[in-house]
């Protein structure tokens, strides 16, 4: 029903039924593994209604799982992508794979699945760094970049009062960088590659 892929490692589609609805998938060499991509197969759907929450569990300095909500797929959204990378030093969260004895070692996290009424995953909360970026690293870097040159350039500003004259040095008014810098954000942000034109 289930398949769980990891970049540069084989794809998993023999989840373990921990109990109904209920599934895992291991992770060996977690600490090595920055996002986790879960979908479902296409082979079954989900009952009418249903849906499935999707937890990473790590084990804490006690060897005790701890388990983390990262979002759901749904029919209608059979795929995600998952951040997992900062999120093995965050507090654990309300699962529902708290009684299940299910076999781990030291270092295998897991990816679990726990089949739910959509109306119940609507009101879940997942992690807030689990969910991948939508913003490509190009818009990311051009916004870092945008940021850093305005605040460079604004850590030089001083009142018309505090300039010295000096002739052969050209000053631009802090007010143009910042017009610039709140227009190139606009563009930015309606369309990304505005600057191929």
């Amino acid at each position: 029903m289930f398949g769980c892929l990891v970049a540069g490692r084989l794809v998993q589609t023999a989840a373990q039924q921990v109990a109904e609805g209920k599934f895992v998938f291991d992770l060996p060499d977690y600490e090595n593994i920055n996002h986790v991509v879960v979908f479902m197969l296409g082979t079954i759907p989900f009952p009418e209604g249903m849906g499935g929450s999707v937890y990473f569990s790590y084990p804490d300095s006690n060897g005790m799982p701890v388990w983390q909500l990262l979002g759901f797929v749904t029919n209608g959204k059979p795929s995600a992508i998952f951040k997992i990378s900062g999120l093995k030093s965050g507090e654990g969260s309300q699962h529902p794979f708290g009684a299940m004895n299910i076999v781990r070692t030291p270092s295998v996290a897991q990816i679990g699945i726990s089949v739910e009424l959509l109306d119940s995953l609507a009101q879940q909360t997942p992690v807030g760094n689990a969910a991948v970026s939508s913003v490509d690293s190009f818009t990311q870097f051009t916004q870092k970049m945008l940021d850093n040159f305005y605040n460079f350039a604004s850590s030089f500003a001083v009142s018309q009062a505090q300039m010295t004259p000096s002739p052969s040095e050209m000053f631009i008014p802090a007010n143009v960088v910042l017009k610039w810098y709140e227009n190139f954000q606009r563009r930015l942000a309606q369309n990304p590659l505005f600057w191929k034109t």
